[in-house]
């Protein structure tokens, strides 16, 4: 189907590792036993992480968490991306990739799919640590609101 969005993924054990930390995956094509591509529906969430190193460390370290955009809609490129999508949270560094995949995990430890959460709140977590706080834990009450106010507004 057209208008997915499509990621590229590859992983070299200790070397380049490109892959999904969550998102709904509606088709994948295994390329060769490293490299794949996986495709997702407009409007989807997903976290993209990146990290590569060479023979002197690592060169990379890095978490895009995008939403998939509707065919035509304007989009921030991303690499291994394609066409691109909505920029919800960009943080490169491991202290603040490792700050954004501890918030991930605080959500699913509620019982929750990150994909699922108000995209509000990708953006906080992103000025968050782009500025060194931390962020505000999302919680249960915050969710029942944003799926409230989505139900509203749709």
């Amino acid at each position: 189907m057209s208008g997915r969005t499509t990621v590229d993924l590859k992983w070299i054990e200790g070397r380049t590792e490109r892959w999904i930390r969550f998102g709904r995956i509606v088709q994948e094509t295994l390329h060769s036993r490293s490299e794949s591509t996986v495709g997702f529906d407009p409007g989807a969430i997903f976290a993209f992480v990146r990290w590569a190193s060479n023979d002197y460390g690592t060169v990379e370290s890095r978490i895009d968490i995008l939403r998939a955009v509707l065919p035509g809609e304007r989009c921030s490129t991303v690499p291994h991306i394609t066409p691109g999508g909505e920029m919800l949270l960009r943080l490169s560094g491991w202290p603040k990739v490792e700050a954004a995949l501890l918030a991930i995990d605080q959500i699913e430890a509620l019982g929750l799919a990150p994909e699922g959460v108000c995209p509000d709140h990708w953006r906080h977590v992103h000025n968050r640590l782009t500025t060194g706080l931390d962020p505000r834990a999302y919680t249960e009450l915050r969710h029942d609101a944003w799926l409230k106010r989505r139900a509203v507004t749709a």
